[in-house]
């Protein structure tokens, strides 16, 4: 290598070049062995019950029509993602929705139990307005806490959890750097997020919604740390394909859903 200042130029080119191709090789490995996980969290298309906004946890009822376009319109949207599984609960409406999404990547639906929804014991298939009526003392506690309270026969949030994370753990664990359908249920999935990204899950009534067909995207760093990259996104099929959502109207918590003039109850 020549002396002096020309050396000196020289010298420094290739230890930038030096540089630069194992930043290169340090970015290939990187992508050759890829260790996030990709969950494409999805509640199920509509029911023939949905419009009526009943209590519908452990009742197995069917998609409707409008479910089953929902389901085909998420389909076409997820058609280009390189998928390594789907799972759903073992409901029938979440293993519809899943097979609809399925379809395009030619996948079996594996049915995982712990991802059912909420139980609400009596009051299933009960309105809400029914439920106040027929048991005010139940209503009233559920609305202050739904983590810990269980109608008669039902389940609590907190039972919900124990049986439903860590199936989405396994999940995880067996799909390294993959990506992967799930198909689940309103309060299920409101009370993963929940616990995932560190909510107060008391809340998740509160705080959380999650429209039919809805698809949220978690991605995982490892099953220990989760982070929420898309939620409640409807845009596949709600308003033409407009990405902004309108404002909540129904099938909410009590205290966003009652008038001003009613008075709310204590939490």
């Amino acid at each position: 290598m020549p002396a002096g200042p020309m050396g000196e130029i020289v010298s420094s080119r290739r230890i930038i070049e030096l540089s630069s191709f194992r930043a290169t090789i340090r970015l290939v490995a990187f992508r050759m062995t890829p260790s996030n996980t990709r969950i494409f969290l999805i509640r199920h298309g509509a029911t023939i019950l949905s419009a009526e906004d009943r209590f519908a946890g452990s009742t197995d009822v069917p998609l409707s029509d409008e479910g089953r376009h929902q389901a085909e319109r998420l389909a076409m949207r997820l058609k280009g993602e390189t998928i390594a599984g789907v799972y759903s609960s073992s409901m029938g409406r979440t293993i519809e929705t899943a097979r609809i999404v399925a379809q395009p990547h030619r996948m079996e639906v594996e049915q995982r139990e712990g991802l059912r929804e909420i139980s609400h014991g009596h009051w299933e298939q009960m309105t809400r307005k029914e439920v106040e009526e027929r048991y005010p003392a139940e209503a009233s506690e559920w609305e202050k806490d739904p983590y810990a309270f269980a109608p008669a026969g039902g389940e609590s949030g907190l039972a919900v959890i124990a049986r439903a994370l860590p199936v989405l753990i396994e999940l995880v664990r067996a799909h390294p750097g993959g990506n992967i359908v799930v198909v689940s249920h309103k309060a299920t999935i409101r009370l993963l997020l929940s616990t995932l990204l560190g909510f107060d899950p008391r809340r998740y009534r509160d705080n959380l919604d999650q429209s039919p067909a809805a698809l949220n995207i978690v991605d995982f760093k490892d099953p220990t740390r989760a982070r929420l990259t898309l939620f409640n996104d409807t845009s596949h099929y709600a308003g033409e394909g407009l990405a902004v959502p309108a404002v909540p109207s129904a099938r909410l918590s009590r205290w966003w859903s009652e008038s001003e003039s009613e008075p709310r109850q204590p939490i």
